[in-house]
């Protein structure tokens, strides 16, 4: 699970099933506003990292394939504040070794995924 600040509230992600999703939530409840997926097909999502920029685009960061003792592969996915997809998302195979986690920041240059 995550939870990240942006300039328009909070917004968190988790991993069911599978697959990671992600959404706004309601000032002043747990409400999810806009629950969304991960974009594609993927296999054993998890681990889900957020990041929210000044500008409201949020950075969702996920593995797949990585369990106990196994690497796995690094994706991510850049939404704009109405949360649709922009920027060509990214998958890196190998990207995340054994007992790793994904982790992301905004800049003023935009995002920066450490893995």
């Amino acid at each position: 699970m995550a939870l990240v600040e942006g300039p328009k509230g909070v917004v968190g992600a988790w991993d069911t099933d599978g697959q990671i999703y992600f959404g706004k939530i309601k000032p002043g409840s747990t409400e999810i506003v806009k629950l969304q997926s991960a974009p594609g097909a993927g296999r054993e999502r998890k681990h889900p990292a957020l990041a929210v920029s000044a500008q409201g685009e949020t950075i969702l960061v996920w593995t797949e394939g990585a369990s106990w003792q196994r690497s796995g592969a690094l994706a991510w996915q850049v939404f704009d504040d109405a949360g649709k997809p922009i920027h060509e998302g990214g998958r890196v195979d190998g990207g995340i070794p054994v007992w790793g986690l994904p982790t992301v920041v905004a800049t003023e240059a935009g995002f920066a995924i450490i893995h």
